[in-house]
């Protein structure tokens, strides 16, 4: 007998089916809170679309499609040309992108299932949802040009092509920067012991220059009080990077403390009663994801704060015994350097017009940013 598989498409988390949380309670990015933020509080360049995934009539998985829209937000940074051509390039034939997956976060945050349903079945329901969607759009005029699913490891990554997904090109971007916990490990005493002469050094330095900076744990009520200044901090480091397709709204992180409760952590870093930086960490089973952080680019350099945080997350997680801290992308090489190891992460990509498609892999290569950096591997 045929299974009767179907999907259904959500945009208010408060219409998801009651049984959702239960099946997303294998990754909180994908419960009916996490995707309430994104609901509340996405860039303003970014909608979502939540996937319930049926077989049989019964809710059996979930899925997330985002849409994104870069013609308002500028992607390339280029200080040696006003004019960047790079920038006119992209702006010109990609800007609008539809792709299942989270663009927020690193790692395969893009669906999930129960056992009811195999992994062919729900990805081809996900195809159908994709191009629902991106009719949709066209018909309102937003013309999608491109179309993709993100972020998979090696071992994760499915036969795409044998569901569906044809003409896809299958690109590699910058790595998911993954911390492993030793079991061994029960305080940080045991993480620094575990480290080289070099490395205990280095965390001691930062420690010494960290003298006068207060951390403190923020409920929402204090994260809205400093929420334009928090908001400065956070484009003081989202401006640094390369390649930006989105930049958070002023109450994003607001809005995830009063969703999450609990789940996530808000740390203000304070000198004489100033907030000069922040960190956010969010629980998720046995792991600790990072999320955005922001500082003040002086007292970044003079206390060597970024550092101080990455720290604080290590001794952190080594204490409460998480599995993992995902540490996803950007500034590798000194994530690597407080032990956290490179993990290759893959998606797929196509454009919708037929004859650009044909060169897709050679101008995701010419769009990527590349970025050189040397691991490094503190322990003994």
């Amino acid at each position: 007998m045929t299974p009767n598989l179907s999907y259904k498409l959500y945009t208010c988390a408060i219409d998801f089916p009651a049984e959702w949380d239960g099946i997303a309670m294998q990754n909180i990015f994908l419960s009916r809170a996490g995707l309430a933020v994104l609901e509340k509080a996405a860039p303003k360049n970014m909608k979502c679309h939540f996937v319930g995934l049926f077989k049989d009539g019964k809710l059996s998985g979930m899925a997330i499609i985002q849409f994104i829209n870069l013609a308002n937000v500028t992607t390339f940074k280029d200080n040696k040309r006003s004019f960047c051509l790079k920038e006119f390039l992209f702006k010109k034939f990609t800007s609008h992108i539809l792709f299942i997956g989270n663009n927020t976060l690193t790692g395969q945050n893009a669906y999930l299932h129960t056992n009811d349903i195999t992994e062919t079945e729900a990805l081809q329901l996900m195809q159908k949802a994709l191009k629902q969607v991106e009719k949709e759009y066209n018909s309102n005029g937003q013309k999608i040009n491109l179309l993709a699913v993100k972020d998979f490891n090696e071992q994760e990554f499915p036969n795409f092509e044998a569901v569906g997904f044809k003409n896809y090109f299958k690109f590699c971007t910058q790595p998911n920067m993954i911390f492993s916990i030793r079991k061994e490990w029960n305080s940080i005493e045991d993480y620094l012991n575990a480290l080289n002469t070099k490395y205990r050094t280095q965390y001691n330095r930062a420690r010494k220059k960290a003298e006068g900076i207060i951390k403190r744990k923020l409920t929402a009520d204090e994260i809205q009080a400093q929420q334009h200044r928090v908001n400065k901090l956070y484009h003081t480091v989202a401006n640094r990077a390369s390649f930006n397709t989105f930049f958070l709204p002023e109450n994003h992180f607001e809005v995830m403390k009063r969703e999450l409760g609990d789940n996530f952590r808000f740390y203000g870093y304070f000198m004489n009663d100033e907030l000069v930086g922040f960190s956010t960490l969010i629980k998720n089973g046995k792991d600790m994801d990072t999320y955005f952080l922001g500082y003040d680019e002086m007292v970044q350099k003079e206390k060597m704060l970024y550092l101080n945080m990455l720290y604080d997350m290590v001794a952190y997680a080594v204490k409460k015994q998480y599995s993992h801290i995902i540490f996803a992308r950007s500034a590798m090489e000194i994530k690597s350097s407080v032990g956290a190891k490179a993990e290759e992460v893959y998606g797929i990509i196509k454009h919708t017009n037929p004859f650009i498609n044909l060169f897709i892999g050679r101008l995701f290569n010419y769009f990527e940013p590349k970025i050189e950096w040397k691991s490094r591997n503190p322990f003994k």
